[in-house]
């Protein structure tokens, strides 16, 4: 079987977030939840996604499955650019392809400069008391706390301003005590003209990622949260971590649409069957 190694959210190849593809052409339901779980330990990566067709007249073309090293996950954006990505570059889908995901029916839009949209349910905060000891482990004082609600389990931290969010160095362990899935950090951008709206860094220590480089399905918390905030529904994030990465958003009610390119770093083998 072969797997990908896709770079998403950025037009560079070691920039963005890493994300492992897996398809099973011949299968018609995924393998052992075991063995799943093992091929993404050992890609060890943010998500590995799994992928197989799914049979004409079925909601959607491909049931898409997402796992970081040490569990599943509800909903990824990241994994699932880079395998609308690999679709489109092996010439298997153009224009739009449809996944089933444990979130719902996602889509993702190949445009002609190369970039893909991802649509996505929007997922609104709602103001929320600050757990004990958040500002210590996150090592910064909030601003504002937001709840992400059930379907991404975030808290989104405002913090003071894009310095402040850059320089944070987190204790992972801490933090895995006063969040559920993690925590989204964000504040304005210092200089617009730099090209993006806000900037955000994603800490997941209960899924195992102390650090995620770029965070598609935190868009679709940030998009509602900082379009009310400066009147626009079209915006730029930027995620400032080590690797960094840029992700358009459009906010269309409860949809929120994620645009962003990615780039192919390695085509291999996967020994081992299910």
């Amino acid at each position: 079987m072969r797997i990908r190694i896709v770079d998403a959210f950025t037009d560079r190849a070691f920039g963005g977030n890493p994300a492992g593809v897996l398809f099973l052409p011949d299968a018609d339901a995924f393998p052992d939840d075991a063995w799943l779980q093992r091929v993404a330990a050992e890609v060890n990566l943010s998500e590995t996604a799994f992928a197989h067709p799914l049979p004409e007249g079925s909601d959607a073309d491909w049931a898409l499955r997402w796992f970081t090293p040490a569990t599943e996950v509800d909903m990824c954006g990241h994994a699932t650019l880079a395998t609308a990505h690999v679709l489109r570059t092996t010439g298997a889908v153009s224009g739009t392809v449809s996944f089933a995901a444990r979130c719902g029916v996602l889509t993702a839009t190949a445009r002609e400069d190369g970039s893909i949209t991802l649509d996505f349910p929007t997922s609104p905060v709602t103001p929320f008391e600050a757990p004990a000891g958040l500002s210590q482990a996150l090592g910064a004082e909030p601003v504002s706390v937001h709840d992400s609600g059930p379907d991404v389990g975030d808290l989104l931290v405002e913090l003071a301003d894009e310095k402040t969010v850059r320089a944070l160095a987190p204790d992972s362990a801490a933090l895995a005590r006063c969040s559920r899935r993690g925590v989204i950090a964000t504040a304005a951008a210092e200089d617009p003209a730099r090209g993006y709206d806000f900037v955000s860094r994603c800490f997941f220590p209960n899924v195992g990622i102390d650090e995620d480089p770029v965070t598609g399905s935190a868009h679709t918390v940030l998009a509602p949260f900082w379009s009310a905030r400066l009147g626009r529904r079209d915006l730029t994030g930027f995620q400032g971590s080590a690797r960094t990465g840029l992700v358009r958003t459009r906010l269309r009610g409860d949809r929120t649409l994620l645009t962003g390119t990615a780039v192919t770093v390695i085509d291999g083998e996967l020994l081992p069957r299910p």
